[in-house]
């Protein structure tokens, strides 16, 4: 018999054939699936009907899509009860290592402290494998903790603090209050200013009250700062100096015997908001001190020193005109001086030192353009005296004032302050006195140099009552430099440069300069550690005059 090749069957056969084999196949899934059509009732497959297993899905434990008897679930598959939440994250069903479909390295997250473990699955409890899908373990807030308690009011969102360290306060009705002291001890190489330097302890004690009104018009701000300094032991007058110049002149003070100095600045100003162009400004001020030991003014032979006092305030109103701005304030002041306790058990009246002020300013100031406000100040006050003449004969009431310009700025938070410039006089009743005038400065900045630096520099001038024979008064110059850096948050290094002028009339020539370093220390919000190095010289061109001091102390501040 011969095998052959069999004949190609022609083209209509061909297509008839796959038909039958695609009718064949059609008929063997109708009658697979009879056995389900039953139950199937014409529904569609939703996801409560299929469960997520490996490899696939397979139908839930009371789905119409399972076989009755099918035992091949209950072993093979996992808990077909939990499925995948329809807002579940992407990739939630990969495996636990390799890569998901988001290209990112699979890691087992790490459950919430507290959560229990998981069953451990493998031959030894096959029937209880993990979920596919970890539950999510949230804490516990409470309501209260969370804002969404019944009744209570919405929680405003927490400002960024800049200062971890820094002083917080506490609201006392409408009023943030700040509270603060610092206790300090150390030692002074010369409190008294000798030539000759003679050193002693000391104590400082430095309290500070601030209070700032919270309303959302007009305003009231509380500033009490004060320090008491006590020395260790007396200072008789110091006989070695005496003996060079006899102790004779206005010009040479002897050192009294109690040195303990106390100093007090209290401010209390206010804004009336009458409308909103229109304010109405106020303050009342408080000064507490006594003279420097170095000083002309201190007699000789006092026990210690006389403390004087000045007390007045400021009523004025400010008015916007658009950008301009004019304010007109008008002023009063007292200070008086206590009587002098001598050594040698008597007193002496200082009423001749004791004065009234009364003047009145005005301040015009053009808003130029943002952070740039330049402004003009005019001052005119007369001084009038409780004596008409003072011990010595002069008729010390005066008129005076000054004038000067400058501008206020703020440029992007890195300097911001006031700085002006101009010319101050004064003329006294007594003609033997002469004329007092001189250039006039005054200037607060803050540079924030970074982010851990920042740079203060500040300038002061003002004419001062005398009791020297012949002076009409003193005109002094101030300038200082501080700078304060942060190694850390809880670490600030500051120094501080002074220098300093006081002319007395061409009769005597003051020269002033310190240095200073401190170390800060914050333990916490509340406790802080400071240590300080200072040192100061006096020249001037009076013999037996000069003199310097070093100043170390360690202090505690406590602050709320």
């Amino acid at each position: 018999m011969l095998v052959g090749r069999m004949p190609r069957l022609p083209h209509w056969r061909g297509q008839r054939v796959l038909s039958w084999r695609a009718a064949l196949a059609c008929a063997l899934v109708a009658a697979a699936s009879a056995g389900w059509s039953a139950q199937l009732h014409a529904q569609t497959l939703t996801p409560d009907m299929l469960a997520p297993v490996q490899g696939g899905f397979a139908p839930m434990q009371d789905s119409p899509l399972r076989r009755v008897g099918d035992t091949r679930a209950q072993t093979d598959l996992p808990s077909l009860r939990q499925t995948v939440s329809i807002d579940s994250p992407a990739a939630s069903g990969a495996g636990d290592t390799g890569y998901d479909s988001l290209n990112r390295t699979r890691k087992r997250p790490k459950p919430y402290p507290g959560t229990p473990k998981p069953a451990f699955v493998g031959p030894g409890n096959p029937a209880n494998p993990p979920p596919l899908v970890p539950p999510r373990v949230t804490p516990p807030v409470s309501p209260s903790f969370n804002g969404t308690a019944d009744g209570q009011p919405p929680r405003r969102r927490l400002r960024t603090d800049e200062d971890p360290f820094g002083q917080v306060g506490n609201y006392v009705g409408g009023f943030l209050v700040k509270e603060a002291v610092e206790v300090s001890g150390g030692y002074d190489t010369n409190p008294a200013r000798f030539q000759q330097p003679r050193g002693s302890s000391f104590y400082l004690v430095a309290p500070e009250l601030q209070a700032t009104s919270d309303w959302t018009r007009h305003a009231l701000n509380v500033d009490l700062r004060g320090t008491y300094t006590g020395y260790g032991k007396s200072f008789p007058p110091n006989t070695d100096d005496c003996a060079s110049s006899g102790c004779t002149g206005p010009l040479v003070s002897p050192a009294p015997i109690d040195l303990d100095r106390p100093d007090l600045t209290g401010r209390i100003n206010g804004r009336l908001d009458v409308s909103r162009d229109t304010r109405i400004t106020s303050e009342l001020r408080l000064r507490v001190g006594t003279d420097n030991p170095t000083s002309p003014n201190v007699a000789a032979g006092l026990e210690k020193y006389p403390i004087y006092t000045t007390v007045g305030g400021t009523v004025g109103a400010e008015q916007d005109f658009n950008r301009l701005q004019v304010q007109v304030n008008g002023n009063v002041d007292r200070t008086q001086y206590q009587f002098s306790q001598l050594t040698d058990g008597t007193s002496a009246s200082n009423d001749d030192r004791n004065f009234n002020q009364y003047g009145g300013q005005g301040r015009i100031s053009y808003d130029w353009r943002p952070g740039v406000k330049p402004f003009i100040e005019v001052e005119g006050d007369s001084r009038v005296h409780d004596l008409n003449a003072d011990f010595e004969g002069f008729q010390r009431n005066s008129t005076g004032g000054y004038i000067k310009g400058g501008s206020s700025f703020e440029f992007s938070r890195l300097l911001t302050g006031e700085f002006s410039v101009g010319w101050t006089w004064r003329d006294y009743q007594d003609p033997r006195l002469k004329r007092l005038d001189g250039l006039l400065t005054t200037a607060s900045l803050v540079w924030t140099a970074t982010g851990l630096t920042t740079v203060r520099f500040t300038a002061t001038s003002s004419i001062d009552e005398t009791t020297l024979a012949d002076v009409s008064g003193s005109l002094s110059r101030d300038y200082n430099v501080q700078v304060d850096h942060a190694f850390r948050r809880w670490l600030i290094g500051t120094g501080k440069f002074g220098y300093g002028t006081t002319d007395y009339q061409g009769t005597r020539f003051d020269k002033r300069y310190y240095v200073e370093g401190d170390l800060t220390y914050r333990l916490t919000r509340t406790l802080s550690i400071k240590g300080t190095v200072r040192h100061d010289w006096l020249v001037s061109d009076v013999p037996n005059v000069n003199s310097n001091e070093t100043i170390v102390m360690l202090g505690v501040r406590i602050q709320r």
